[in-house]
C-alpha cells in the first residue's frame, strides 16, 4: 500500500518561470494544496494574473540570469513569505539549434538562462532552504539524459542543470535540506508548441517530436508529489523514470531513429529564423572604448 504524501499546507514555495507553462500551473496547484507561493518571471502582466489566481501571491519581475535581479527578488519574496521551505528553479528557454551552421548566440543565451539562471536562483535561495525541511528542485528535462538533433543547446543546458542539482544535493546534505532534479518528456506547454512548431521540426517528422506530447497535468501531478516528498528524482510521464539509469544504452538507438528526415531539417534550421520559446529581455552591451582612461 502506497503511503500518502506529506501535506503541502503552509509550505513556503518560490517558483521561477512562473508566468506561464509549468511554473504557472504548479503555482496554482500548490496554492490549492495549501502552500504559500511566491512567483518570479519576466512577463509582469502574466505574473500578476497567475498571482491573482493564487490568492494574491507575492511576485517579482526578474531576469534569473542577472545576479542582482534574482538576488533582490528572492530576498524580497522570502521576506514577504516570512521564510522559505522550497525553491523550484524552473525558468528556462529553448530554441532549435543545428550545431553546424547555427547561430552561436542561441547557445550562449540558452546557457545563460538555463544554466546561469538555475545556478543564480539556487545560489540566492539556497541559504533560506538550508534547514531540516528545506528542498530545492532544479527542473531539467529528459534532454539532459538523451540528446536529439536540433536540441544541442537545450540538451547541453539541461545536462548542466542536472549536474548543478546533483552537486547541490551533496553540498547541502549536512543541513538536512534535500535537492531534487526534474525530468520531463514533452509536456503540453507553450515551450513545446513553440519549440516544435517550426518548419525544421515539421521536416524532422511528427512535428519534430520523437515521443507523444503529454498533458501538462501529468507533469504537475509528479511535481506536487515530488515536492511533498522532497524527492531526489521527479519525472513524467512514468516511462521517463526507467530510462534515466540506462540512458547510455538507449542513446545509440535514438541516434539511428533520428536520421529520418534529419538532413532536410538541418538545412531548413540553418536558414529559419525562429524566436526563443519565452520572450527575452534586451541586453544592454556597453560599447568598447578605444584607449585607456586617464
Amino acid at each position: 500500500m502506497l503511503r500518502s504524501a506529506p501535506s503541502l499546507a503552509g509550505r513556503r514555495v518560490l517558483i521561477t518561470g512562473a508566468a506561464r507553462g509549468i511554473g504557472a500551473a504548479l503555482a496554482e496547484r500548490l496554492t490549492e494544496q495549501g502552500a504559500r507561493v511566491a512567483l518570479v518571471g519576466l512577463e509582469p502582466e502574466r505574473l500578476a494574473e497567475v498571482a491573482a489566481r493564487c490568492g494574491g501571491a507575492p511576485w517579482r519581475e526578474a531576469d534569473v540570469a542577472d545576479a542582482d535581479q534574482i538576488q533582490a527578488a528572492v530576498d524580497a519574496l522570502v521576506a514577504e513569505l516570512g521564510g522559505l521551505d522550497v525553491v523550484v528553479a524552473n525558468a528556462g528557454i529553448a530554441k532549435q539549434f543545428p550545431l553546424l551552421g547555427g547561430d552561436p548566440a542561441v547557445l550562449e543565451q540558452t546557457l545563460r538562462v538555463n544554466v546561469m539562471g538555475t545556478y543564480l536562483t539556487l545560489r540566492a535561495a539556497g541559504p533560506h532552504i538550508s534547514h531540516a525541511n528545506g528542498y530545492a528542485l532544479a527542473v531539467a528535462s529528459l534532454a539532459a539524459a538523451l540528446q536529439a538533433p536540433l536540441l544541442g543547446a537545450y540538451s547541453a543546458s539541461k545536462a548542466a542543470t542536472e549536474a548543478l542539482g546533483n552537486t547541490l544535493r551533496v553540498e547541502l546534505r549536512s543541513t538536512g535540506a534535500k535537492v531534487g532534479v526534474a525530468y520531463f518528456a514533452e509536456l503540453d506547454t507553450d515551450m513545446t508548441s513553440r519549440g516544435f512548431g517550426t518548419k525544421a521540426a515539421e521536416a524532422f517528422g511528427a512535428n519534430g517530436s520523437l515521443t507523444r506530447v503529454t498533458p501538462l497535468s501529468v507533469g504537475i501531478d509528479a511535481l506536487e508529489q515530488g515536492i511533498a516528498r522532497r524527492s531526489r528524482r521527479v519525472f513524467a510521464p512514468r516511462w521517463v523514470g526507467p530510462i534515466l539509469p540506462v540512458r547510455m544504452a538507449i542513446q545509440p538507438l535514438l541516434d539511428r531513429v533520428s536520421q529520418r528526415g534529419l538532413g532536410d531539417a538541418l538545412r531548413i534550421a540553418r536558414e529559419e529564423d525562429v524566436d526563443f520559446t519565452t520572450p527575452q529581455p534586451e541586453r544592454v552591451v556597453e560599447p568598447e572604448r578605444e584607449g585607456a582612461e586617464v
